[in-house]
Parts: C-alpha cells; structure tokens; sequence
C-alpha cells in the first residue's frame, strides 16, 4: 500500500524525513505551466512524464527513472497534477524495490485538498 501524504503536509514530513525527492510525472505541457520548486525545502525535484498528452503511456519510463540514479536510500514522492498518475507511478516504482509515497492532490489539488500550489509551496 502506498502512502498518501497531502501536499499541506510535505515541509513537515521532509523535515522528519530528510532522505526523500521529489518526483514530478506530469507532462511537459503543464510543467510549462508552473513546476514545483522542491529545492528550495530542501526536496531534490526530478521532472519525469509517466505519460504523455493524449493519454500515451510513457513506454521508456522505467529506463528513464533508471537513468536519474537515484539511490534505492531515499523514498520517492511522487507527484502529478491531482494525485492519480503519481499514485500509478508510485505503484511502477515500489514494484522495483523502492520507497514511494504519493503526494495525494498533486500540484494543483483535487476534490480532497488544495495542492502545492495552493498551499504556497515553492514553485518555479
């Protein structure tokens, strides 16, 4: 079971859990839009499409989350735009040995919460 973590919650729980990055799966259109700026609380960001516009599964996305080396020590907080393609990506990721939780309302909320960016997280 993946962990569902709100985004209202993130400052606190990297704060207690300094061993996370961010993963942003969302698509380049809407990274074009406003990304988040993990960096600055302290959240190494990766930006990496699980699918594309059009709904176009991202056939290489294993591969391409191979290629960002990140170590197998840190948990991985996925995040898309309202929660439900991290959720996906989170579950990929866990089947490969590694610790995910989904950041449940995405970058821009869904009927539940707010979303990082309503929240007044850092964004770019």
């Amino acid at each position: 079971m993946i962990k569902q973590i709100p985004s209202k919650e993130i400052k606190n729980y990297v704060k207690n859990n300094p061993k996370c990055v961010l993963l942003d799966v969302r698509t380049k259109e809407e990274w074009d839009n406003g990304k988040p700026d993990g960096d600055k609380i302290g959240l190494k960001t990766y930006f990496l499409s699980l699918q594309f516009e059009g709904q176009i599964l991202n056939q290489n996305f294993v591969e391409e989350f191979k290629n960002l080396k990140i170590n197998q020590d840190y948990e991985i907080l996925t995040s898309c735009g309202t929660g439900g393609r991290s959720q996906r990506a989170a579950e990929i990721l866990t089947m490969l040995g590694y610790k995910c939780s989904n950041i449940s309302d995405g970058f821009s909320g869904n009927n539940e919460n707010i979303g990082w960016k309503k929240n007044n997280l850092p964004c770019k």
